[in-house]
């Protein structure tokens, strides 16, 4: 039986579970509806953050089961989102030039793009990768 690849990574999902409060692991592992509410109530007032804790394992088997392993890293572009999103860096890391400049010049659009890639990053490195799996199996 062929395991399913590590597309996520638990070492990065407990480094952003410190920042947890803002919901930023629930985010790396998929779940932008419970991140966006982690975001506003600072991790459920700091009671689901830590009840997160012991949830980290569950949401990476669920994040490896879900989205697509390939060249692009989630866990080198979810890091680069977090640090450093506001300057457009995991959108360079991606090969998207266009919205990297537009992202560096703009201060992330202001925020309201990096808010953007917190909600769609997993589905946007997921469909990168599967274009790139496509292109070898030509």
């Amino acid at each position: 039986m062929n395991a399913k690849p590590d597309t996520h990574s638990k070492t990065i999902g407990y480094l952003l579970w410190i920042f947890g409060f803002t919901g930023a692991h629930r985010f790396y592992y998929g779940r932008p509806i419970t991140g966006t509410i982690w975001f506003f109530t600072a991790g459920l007032l700091l009671i689901g953050w830590i009840i997160d804790l012991f949830l980290i394992p569950s949401m990476d088997r669920a994040a490896d089961r879900k989205y697509v392993p390939g060249p692009t890293d989630y866990s080198v572009a979810w890091i680069l989102l977090t640090f450093l999103g506001w300057l457009g860096i995991h959108r360079f890391y991606m090969g998207k030039w266009g919205t990297g400049l537009l992202y560096l010049l703009t201060v992330g659009l202001l925020g309201v793009g990096v808010l953007y890639d917190f909600l769609t990053l997993n589905s946007q490195i997921s469909e990168r990768n599967y274009a790139a799996q496509q292109r070898t199996a030509q």
